[in-house]
């Protein structure tokens, strides 16, 4: 089907660049652009967890860590 479209001319100059790159011709990019965009994306059943690790011990000394020296000398003993 054959349809017009007001295209601004840095994009549709950048989706002829892209299309020519990509050895494709600009109607089967920008078909394949409006599918991806009008597609409905499956919801994910899972919800995202962050886990971050842990570790049991010795509660580690308070260091100022803009004290380079003092941080230094801590980092040397535990050597």
């Amino acid at each position: 089907m054959k349809t017009t479209l007001n295209l601004d001319e840095k994009l549709l100059g950048r989706a002829k660049k892209l299309a020519a790159s990509q050895g494709v011709t600009l109607t089967a990019f920008i078909e394949d652009a409006l599918r991806t965009r009008i597609t409905p994306r499956p919801k994910s059943t899972r919800r995202f967890e962050l886990k971050l690790p842990t570790v049991r011990g010795e509660r580690p000394p308070a260091v100022d860590v803009a004290d380079r020296s003092t941080l230094l000398d801590l980092l040397e003993r535990q050597s």
